[in-house]
This record gives structure tokens, sequence and C-alpha cells, in this order.
């Protein structure tokens, strides 16, 4: 039996991209737009770490949240229509002062009934930013918690201060929020089942019981404190176990899974990353963030000086870009719909023997089934563009 090597999980991935959780599935209309806003400042970076984030640049976030509004104030003057979801991510949003975060999203234009997500780390998460960051439209908060356990948080290069997790969700409840998230990650050096098992009993037993729940499958990326040291890096097989341990927690607390790594009780899933994961266009403000328009890709400038001169000169900051072909679109839509319990068209896969345990067909979608989510690069390269369909 071949190893269970889990596909590539992580939040940014090239595939972390999924289809609707079933109930719509048919392609983003024209006008639905989501807006990221990168934020680029840390207190400290995780070994793991391989975003744009710096822990020595506190003292640029003024100029900072000016450039952001600056290049937003120069794509709404070339016609950006109105966010229906805004995501702001980092780094680490809540490191900046609540006033200097209340700026940076009063620059977004949002349609009624917007989504506004801002990602928080528990120790600088408060009941005074939260209440501003309600007042400034946000309803939905994404809590980066990783693990409840500190010798796990150590052996992935990660600070948190005791306590700061439930003081956090505590400070969720108390500021209103309709919904949030917890973000997890498991397989780090030093964590063994149990401790994965008593981390999620002890988020799912958080008051207020978190809605929504991330776990990604720690990844070791090039350049990273955790790549140079091979023994922290995780097991496959580890991984797998992990994951079942994960699956069979949520569905046991009614969190179901709408992609791989995602789960959620019903009308709790993020609509910012539903909207991504259907090919919608996005688009991405500040160092480092990318875009998509129809099929146009392109990604800002990755230094937060050099963005910060480029906006002053031109309003803008790209640094390159690439446009998908239709046939290539096709099959990418294909990829990340299969991330997703909405699955694929039956017409995309030929499910041979070979595919057997790794998805079943639910009247004519093909669905990766819980073995097949953990091969679902098995399943991945299998996929073609049904005869017929755009791209074909």
């Amino acid at each position: 039996m071949p190893a269970r090597v889990l596909v590539d999980h992580r939040p940014g991935s090239a595939l972390d991209l999924s289809a609707d959780s079933g109930r719509d599935r048919a392609p983003a209309h024209a006008g639905e737009l989501g807006v990221y806003l990168h934020v680029p400042f840390c207190s400290h970076r995780c070994d793991y770490c391989a975003f744009a984030t710096w822990t020595d640049r506190g003292h640029l976030m003024a100029d900072y949240v000016a450039a952001v509004r600056t290049e937003l104030a120069y794509a709404y003057d070339r016609g950006l229509r109105d966010a229906d979801t805004v995501f702001v991510g980092g780094g680490t949003p809540s490191m900046l002062p609540a006033e200097l975060l209340a700026e940076l999203l009063s620059g977004v234009r949002r349609a009624p009934g917007a989504e506004v997500t801002v990602e928080c780390n528990p120790e600088s998460t408060t009941v005074g930013l939260l209440d501003r960051l309600r007042a400034a439209g946000v309803n939905r908060v994404s809590l980066g918690v990783q693990s409840v356990h500190a010798h796990v948080l150590s052996g992935l290069g990660r600070r948190q201060v005791p306590g700061s997790v439930e003081r956090a969700v505590e400070a969720v409840g108390t500021a209103g929020f309709p919904t949030f998230n917890v973000d997890l990650v498991y397989g780090g050096a030093g964590e063994t089942d149990d401790d994965w098992r008593r981390t999620l009993e002890a988020v799912l037993a958080l008051d207020p019981s978190p809605p929504h729940v991330s776990a990604y499958a720690l990844t070791v990326e090039p350049g990273t404190p955790l790549a140079r040291d091979h023994s922290r890096h995780p097991d496959d097989d580890v991984q797998a176990n992990r994951y079942e341990i994960l699956d069979e927690a949520m569905a046991d607390a009614g969190l179901a899974w709408y992609e791989l790594s995602n789960f959620a009780r019903a009308g709790h899933e993020c609509r910012h990353n539903l909207a991504c994961w259907r090919q919608a266009d996005y688009r991405g403000f500040g160092c480092a963030a990318h875009s998509h328009e129809a099929g146009r890709r392109s990604w800002n400038i990755h230094s937060v000086e050099r963005y910060l001169a480029a906006v002053r000169r031109t309003g803008t900051a790209t640094a390159g870009e690439e446009v998908l072909g239709p046939e290539r679109r096709a099959l990418e839509r294909l990829e990340l719909a299969l991330r997703t319990r909405d699955g694929v068209p039956v017409e995309a896969l030929e499910a041979g023997d070979e595919l057997e345990h790794l998805v079943e067909r639910r009247g004519d979608r093909f669905v990766l089934t819980r073995q097949g989510r953990l091969l679902a690069n098995e399943v991945l390269v299998r996929l073609r563009v049904p005869p017929g369909s755009p791209g074909a």
C-alpha cells in the first residue's frame, strides 16, 4: 500500500481553492469580487512561515496603510467594483493599532452585506480592538491558534501567551461577531496523536465554540528554519493519521468538511474563500498580494520598502502577471472543485479500479471519500476536461 501522502493543504498554495459547498454549483456571477489586503507585520516569525512578513518594519505601519489606500484609490479610479468579500491577512493584521486597521478597511468600497474577515493572533486580540473592528464593518475573525500545547508551539517556532486563546475567543463573543474561525496546524515536531486530540477537544470546548475550523498539515517551505532542520520535518503517515482524527472530531462536533482543510457548521463557510475557489475575481492590495481577474493573474512587489516607493511613484505596485488559457483555466477549475465536497462532474474522471475507495458518485458528481482526501493528488492527476466544456 502506498504511503498516505496528503495533498498540499496550505492556505495560499496553488491549489488551496475549492468550489461551493454543494448548494450552488454555478460559476461566480460576473459582478462578484473579493478584495484581499495584506498586512506584512509580525512580532515574531514562526519557523515554518514563508509568507511576506517582517518583524522589524513596525515603524512603517502608518506609511504602509496610506500606501494601500492609495493603491485602492488608483484601482477605483480605473473602475474597480465594490467588494462582495474582504479578507485582511498577513502577517498579523491585529498588530496594527485599531485606528490604523480601521483606516485601512475604510479604503475598501463594499457591496451591501459584504463579508469582512480579519486575521488575528490571540495575543493581540482584545475587546477594544474587536469593538473597533465591528464598528468598521468587520463581521468575521480568524484566530491563528495552531495548537494549545506549549511544547508543540515550541516545535513550530511559535510563541503564545498562556490563556490568550481563551481570552481572545471570549472577546470575540463579547464583541458580538456573528461567526469566527480557528486556525490549526498538525504534524509538528513533538506532537503526539493524544496532543492533537486534546487540541481539538480544547478548541471545540471554547466558549463560544468556533463554528468554523481550518486545520492544515504542516508543510516544509524552502528557506525557512524548519526546512533547515530535518529533525522537525513532518511524517506523511503521521499526518494522515492526524487528519483522520481531525475528520472524526469535526463530524462529531457538527462541523462538516467543505474543503480538504476546512470544516464548518452550515452557513458558516468562508464566503471569501468560496468565491476565490470558484475562480471568481479577486484583487490583492499591499506588498506581495496576488490578484485574479478573468484568467489574468498578477502579483505585487514583495518587499515593503519597494512597494511603498512604487505606490508613491505610480499609484500601483504590480511586479508581474500571467494569462491562463481557456484549457488551463478549465482544468484548474476541476482541480479546485475536486478538493471540495461538491466534487467534479463524472465526465471529468474515469473512475476505474485504481480510484476505488478514493471517490464516490453522488448524482452526476464524483466526490472524494476520506481516503480520497488523504490521497487527493492520486485523483488530481487523472482529471480531464470533459468534451464540450469551455476550454476543452
